[in-house]
C-alpha cells in the first residue's frame, strides 16, 4: 500500500469513528420530547429513581416523552393514571428474585399470589406481570425447568382469561444474581416452548444477557417471538448506556424494531450522574432510533 493511500484511508476511518461517538454522546441531548420519533415505546424502571418521589418523577416522565413506567405495583397505579403514565411491567405477586417457580416448595404461595394479582392487573387496564425462576440451590436445570412449567401451568389459564402476559426475567448469575436459574436465553426459550402460550414470554434484559452470553442482536433476531419486553443497562456497571460502556444501543434498538416488536423498552440503568433526569433523557434519546 502506498503511504499516501494509507494516510487517506486513515483519515476516512477517523472521521467515521468520530461520527460513531457523536451518535453516542456522554452529555445530555437537547432534543425536546415532542421531537422523539417514538418508533421505540419508551419506559423506565421505578427502582432506579427511588430517591425521587413518585409524583415529581412522573412529571419528569411526561416532560421527557416517556409514556410508561416499569416495576410498579397496585399502590402506585393511581398516581400513574393521574399523570397518564402506563404501567408497562407490573409486579407485586413474586416472592423476590431467589424464591421462584423452579422450586416446588414455593408453588403454593406463588399460585395464591398470582391468582390474586392477575385480575387486579387486568382490571387496572394493564397487561404485563413479572415473574422469576428463582435460584437453583443445587437443582439440575432440566428439573428446574419442569418445575417452572408445572407451576406456571396452574395459573396460565387465569392469565389467558384476563389477557395478562406473565414475563419471566432473564438475569445474570455471574455478577448480580448468583445461582439464578433463568440466566440464559436458550433455557428461557425452552420454558416458553414447554408452556406453549402467548401469555408467557421472556423479559429480555440486555445488560444481564450481555454478561452471560453476549451476541445480543443475533439472539434478539433468533428468539424475538419468545420475548415480550426489554430492559436496558450499560455494561460494565449497569450505568448510562452511552459511550462509557461496551453496548451500542442504537443498533440494538434497530434490531428490535426489525422484529416487528410493538411493546415497551424500559431504561433500567442506575444513573451515575448527579442529574439523574438528564441521564435518563440521554438514555431515551439514544434509544429513539
Amino acid at each position: 500500500m502506498k503511504r499516501r493511500t494509507f494516510i487517506a484511508s486513515t483519515v476516512t476511518v477517523s472521521v467515521g469513528t468520530l461520527a460513531h461517538f457523536e451518535a453516542f454522546p456522554s452529555t445530555p441531548f437537547n432534543k425536546k420530547s415532542s421531537e422523539l420519533k417514538n418508533n421505540i415505546h419508551h419506559s423506565a424502571c421505578r427502582w432506579c429513581y427511588n430517591d425521587i418521589p413518585l409524583e415529581p418523577l412522573l412529571q419528569h416522565f411526561n416532560n421527557l416523552g416517556i409514556k410508561a413506567m416499569d416495576l410498579v405495583g397496585p399502590d402506585e397505579w393511581p398516581l400513574l393514571k393521574k399523570h397518564n403514565i402506563h404501567a408497562s411491567m407490573c409486579w407485586g405477586a413474586e416472592l423476590g428474585l431467589s424464591d421462584g417457580w423452579c422450586d416446588t416448595k414455593f408453588h403454593e404461595q406463588l399460585i395464591k399470589n398470582y391468582t390474586e394479582m392477575i385480575p387486579k392487573v387486568a382490571e387496572a387496564g394493564y397487561t404485563n406481570l413479572i415473574c422469576f425462576s428463582g435460584n437453583r440451590r443445587g437443582m439440575d436445570d432440566a428439573v428446574g425447568l419442569q418445575n417452572c412449567a408445572d407451576g406456571l401451568k396452574q395459573i396460565l389459564p387465569l392469565a389467558e382469561k384476563h389477557g395478562v402476559v406473565l414475563q419471566m426475567e432473564l438475569l445474570n448469575s455471574k455478577v448480580d444474581h448468583k445461582d439464578y436459574m433463568c440466566d440464559h436465553t436458550a433455557w428461557g426459550v425452552e420454558l416458553c416452548k414447554s408452556l406453549n402460550s402467548n401469555h408467557f414470554k421472556l423479559l429480555y434484559d440486555i445488560y444481564h444477557m450481555q454478561i452471560m452470553e453476549g451476541d445480543i442482536i443475533r439472539n434478539i433476531q433468533d428468539y424475538h417471538q419468545y420475548i415480550g419486553h426489554y430492559h436496558t443497562g450499560g455494561n460494565p456497571g449497569r450505568h448510562e448506556i452511552d459511550n462509557t460502556q461496551e453496548l451500542f444501543y442504537p443498533a440494538i434498538m434497530k434490531a428490535i424494531l426489525k422484529t416487528g416488536y410493538k411493546g415497551y423498552v424500559a431504561q433500567e440503568f442506575v444513573p451515575s450522574w448527579d442529574d439523574k433526569i438528564a441521564a435518563l433523557k440521554q438514555g431515551v434519546t439514544i434509544c429513539d432510533v
